[in-house]
């Protein structure tokens, strides 16, 4: 992430404040996060003010329009531009397939899908004014979910919203690539985080791969940033899938 402004999508916690820490051993040069919880959000800053980077925060529902886009602006000013955005926004409410709520889908589709529709969106018009370096004007980066390849009963609404996620990125890819904008998404299996192991997965996520463990978050984020850093300079419309063999089990 050498040189680059990383904005991060839903940073407060879990893998996205992992990454903001992560970009700043990797050499970013500012980071900025938004979330919905804003406190959390600019506690997860502390290591990149640590370290000397710029940074800034904004809380924001983006499921809701004009939100997402004023935080990014807020963003945007405060660290003069985003190279690269990183879309980890996204609920996770389990419930069998034929119970599912009307207010569950609700939740699911505004958070996962709109919300990171949103921030795209944002992005792409901040990102078609910037001047490119090394044929890139800017990288957005979603996370999807290797449950939107494969059967996923125990939780399908989670599952389509990460499918439609994959399908926004292909589209989004495609309608930028003129621009120089590369738009990819990063799909792991169930990492082994501490509210996986709060919750007890780990035996669930261990027996659905056949590596007999669930990801570290650390090796799906090393992914995230390498699909969004300078790296990556002509990969567009992809989606990296970070399995531990579950894609193929």
């Amino acid at each position: 992430m050498q040189g680059l402004n990383i904005l991060i999508a839903g940073g407060a916690t879990g893998l996205g404040a992992l990454l903001a820490e992560m970009a700043v051993d990797a050499g970013a040069a500012g980071i900025g996060i938004i979330d919905l919880d804003g406190k959390g959000a600019d506690a997860a800053l502390g290591p990149a003010r640590a370290a000397g980077l710029a940074t800034a925060h904004a809380a924001a529902n983006v499921s809701v329009g004009p939100e997402a886009h004023r935080a990014f602006g807020e963003i945007a000013a405060g660290l003069g531009r985003v190279d690269t955005m990183i879309n980890c926004v996204a609920i996770y409410p389990r419930r069998p397939l034929l119970e599912i709520t009307d207010a569950e889908w609700d939740a699911s589709n505004a958070v996962n899908i709109k919300g990171t529709y949103h921030m795209m969106v944002a992005a792409v018009r901040h990102m078609q004014g910037l001047e490119p370096a090394n044929h890139v004007r800017g990288r957005i980066v979603n996370i999807t979910s290797v449950d939107a390849f494969k059967a996923h009963p125990q939780n399908a609404h989670y599952a389509a919203t990460k499918a439609a996620v994959v399908s926004l990125t292909r589209s989004f890819a495609h309608h930028v690539a003129a621009d120089d904008i590369l738009v990819n998404s990063v799909a792991p299996a169930g990492m082994a985080t501490e509210k996986a192991r709060e919750l007890g997965f780990l035996g669930e996520l261990a027996k659905a791969s056949p590596l007999g463990r669930g990801a570290e978050p650390r090796e799906i984020a090393e992914w995230v940033l390498m699909t969004g850093g300078p790296k990556n300079t002509y990969m567009t419309g992809e989606n990296v899938i970070v399995s531990g063999g579950y894609i193929y089990a």
